[in-house]
């Protein structure tokens, strides 16, 4: 009870503070820079330069916190890089030469390379099925519900749901894994699924495409409602069966909506963490850039250096990914 009201303590004083600080910079704006008591020449000087300023008062917290945690984060990661375990003799390049020869590293990437195949590819997949089915049935919106509810969960207790999916129990013991009782009652043997190499990812893959299938359902069924009703009405008067009205006439008209989802879900496995954390630590060959960077930056004495190195390749990968996105859903905003 005590932490339940000190959330809500800190909420409401939260919302009273930016309340506050709204009300008392425009106040103090509107007293700096007066419209009445004062002649027309010079109300309509000051309307027009407080109108100037205005935009910023509502601007300028947001671009303080990404100054702070965004902008000096990047600035001080690529310092770091260039330094030793410490942080405080230069070394130059000798972090990212390490990078190239560590065997562990090269494991991290051929696994997060594996993981931008498969998650970015099912999830927009199961996604866009799933939007063009559940928009034909009664009980679409329901089904909707129940496929999005994963997106509430954060990454962590996703990976402790699917950890007693897989749980392995030595053969003769009763299985409390779902994955194993399916497979004993089968007349297989259990198997302690995380642990096999190689497929563990796949097995670890699996969470993150069944949170993220219910945001690229959302996304993609209100691109599919935005499809002009001519254009479907037309192919069927023209003899196209379902398939082709899918893959030929709907597909191509929402396509950029599918890149968007499609890069998007990419910046967020570029980053994945929390499901390697929980599930492995890393361990039997599903190490990924972010957890080896968290290994590297924070346990063993930590190695600064190392760590911000993992950490500007991830951000090397990203923005551009990050970048191309913005610009495609500006574009479509346009359109």
């Amino acid at each position: 009870m005590q932490q339940l009201f000190m959330a809500i303590v800190t909420m409401a004083a939260g919302v009273f503070a930016c309340a506050a600080y709204f009300f008392l910079t425009n106040w103090l704006l509107d007293r700096i820079f007066p419209s009445r008591g004062v002649s027309s020449a010079r109300a309509s000087r000051n309307m027009r330069i407080a109108n100037q300023i205005r935009p910023w008062l509502f601007l300028g917290p947001a671009l303080l916190l990404l100054s702070v945690y965004l902008i000096y984060p990047v600035i001080e990661s690529v310092w770091l890089s260039l330094h030793d375990r410490s942080g405080q003799a230069f070394v130059g390049l000798a972090n990212f030469n390490w990078m190239i020869h560590d065997g562990e590293f090269r494991q991290s990437i051929f696994n997060n390379f594996l993981w931008l195949l498969v998650v970015p590819a099912l999830a927009t997949f199961f996604g866009l099925v799933i939007a063009a089915l559940t928009d034909r049935i009664w009980w679409g919106n329901i089904a909707k519900t129940l496929i999005f509810m994963p997106m509430a969960i954060s990454f962590v207790g996703a990976s402790v749901i699917w950890k007693f999916i897989y749980d392995y129990r030595a053969e003769g013991r009763d299985q409390i894994g779902l994955l194993n009782a399916i497979v004993t009652s089968l007349g297989g043997a259990p198997q302690a699924w995380i642990t096999l190499p190689f497929w563990n990812n796949f097995f670890l893959m699996v969470i993150l495409i069944w949170i993220q299938t219910g945001f690229a359902m959302v996304i993609l069924s209100a691109a599919l409602r935005g499809i002009p009703e001519e254009t479907i009405e037309a192919a069927v008067i023209d003899g196209a069966n379902g398939w082709q009205i899918f893959f030929k006439i709907m597909i191509p008209q929402i396509w950029g909506t599918i890149a968007v989802v499609w890069t998007t879900i990419t910046i967020l496995v570029l980053k994945v963490f929390d499901i390697v954390l929980a599930m492995t630590n890393g361990q039997w060959q599903t190490q990924v850039l972010a957890n080896l960077m968290f290994d590297w930056m924070f346990r063993g004495g930590g190695d600064f250096g190392r760590g911000a190195a993992i950490a500007v390749i991830i951000m090397a990968l990203v923005v551009p990914i990050m970048i191309w996105n913005i610009r495609n859903a500006t574009r479509e905003m346009k359109g």
